[in-house]
């Protein structure tokens, strides 16, 4: 059994592939089920929404993790920190839009998801408590901001951005920032939850402790004021006349399957509704209580365990170092023709997602999609090498 590199924290990689396995479950059940609560299928309703989520917040973490240096670093090295970040990002984004051009049915993340990382450039010198502030302040006033422009906008395409979205590159920036399927306006909040929560000491007992109470907390808190909003029949009549569904449990169903990145832009009481990919100030809150919920746990998980248990979790969660490859890979499948045996099961998509994962960690191999990125990410930013912390300052490591 192989051990995980000394500088690896084992509780994020569990987390990224419970985001992944969340997501992949999204891809693949069948959402509607009549014989479910509100007739969406219990396993869909768990992960839609908070497995993209986590997802986009340990995209922060792991920024934050790989710039760990960046808040004392010399300007040359804050500067090559920030031209791989930016080449990551432009890599991620060209890979999105080649997923984009398949017949998956998947609305593909990772052109919006390069387009967040973007959004860290600007803060990578800051500390923990003020990345804190900006993702409160951030997940407050984005959905806001979000409602008060987008009725001047063009309504969303409803598309997946692919290469032929670059003929129209006014409508692919307005879809990727403000009204596409992951808009990087409100999603900003969670890169900078990830960002606040890298720039921590991710290794203390007490932290996974905080976050696994502090993420109930908030996640529970959000789903309370939702369905106190919702429970008056002033406010469900406003929100099924703005919705244009039949009447409140058809509503409902169709919140329980989710949005499409946004919400309708009256009444303002959308803003405190929970739906799954919905931007509301309340969908932002529950997802980021939820992911750090889950970070909170596998990262208390993994501290319990002792040096054999971790490297077993470790290769079990295999997919967590290898998502980007991984991912790629699970939407390509699912572009194969119905007749392809299991290319759309849930069951075969898991298992091979598992399986993948914990034979690359045991060959001590690195997803191939990754390798490419770092590689080319990391000639990018040619220059002097990072500086070492001070003596008597150990470095936290990613």
């Amino acid at each position: 059994m192989r051990a995980p590199a000394p500088g690896r924290i084992v509780g994020v990689d569990v987390a990224r592939a419970l985001a992944l396995l969340g997501m992949v479950v999204a891809h693949t059940v069948l959402v509607r089920d009549a014989t479910a609560p509100g007739g969406v299928d219990p396993w869909f309703q768990l992960v839609a929404g908070r497995s993209a989520a986590l997802f986009a917040v340990l995209a922060g973490v792991s920024i934050a993790l790989t710039t760990r240096e960046a808040p004392s670093a010399a300007p040359s090295v804050l500067s090559a920190h920030r031209r791989r970040i930016a080449v990551r990002a432009l890599l991620i984004a060209v890979v999105g839009l080649a997923l984009g051009s398949l017949p998956s049915g998947v609305a593909v993340i990772l052109t919006y998801y390069g387009v967040l990382f973007l959004l860290s450039l600007p803060v990578l010198r800051w500390s923990c408590r003020r990345l804190a502030l900006l993702a409160l302040g951030w997940g407050l006033l984005s959905p806001v901001a979000s409602l008060a422009v987008r009725p001047w906008l063009p309504a969303p395409s409803y598309q997946v951005p692919n290469p032929l979205s670059l003929t129209d590159p006014v409508g692919l920036v307005l879809e990727l920032v403000v009204t596409g399927y992951y808009p990087v306006l409100t999603w900003g909040t969670y890169l900078f939850v990830g960002l606040a929560l890298g720039r921590a000491e991710l290794r203390s007992t007490r932290l996974a402790a905080s976050l696994t109470a502090g993420g109930a907390l908030l996640a529970a808190a959000a789903l309370g004021v939702s369905a106190a909003v919702t429970r008056s029949p002033g406010v469900r009549r406003a929100l099924v006349e703005s919705s244009g569904a039949s009447g409140w449990p058809a509503l409902d169903t169709n919140l329980r399957e989710g949005l499409y990145g946004t919400h309708p832009t009256e009444p303002l009481w959308w803003l405190l509704v929970w739906s799954p990919h919905s931007g509301s100030i309340v969908d932002l809150a529950h997802t980021s209580g939820t992911a750090l919920l889950l970070l909170g746990g596998c990262l208390a998980l993994a501290g319990a365990l002792g040096g054999w248990g971790r490297s077993v979790l470790w290769t079990v969660s295999g997919a967590g170092t290898m998502t980007l490859t991984l991912y790629v890979l699970h939407v390509a499948v699912l572009s194969l023709p119905d007749t392809v045996p299991l290319s759309d099961s849930t069951v075969a998509h898991v298992l091979g997602v598992l399986g993948l994962g914990a034979l690359f960690v045991a060959a001590g191999a690195r997803g191939p999609v990754e390798v490419v990125v770092s590689q080319l990410s990391a000639g990018s930013a040619a220059g002097p090498a990072p500086r070492r912390p001070p003596p008597g300052r150990p470095a936290r490591r990613g």
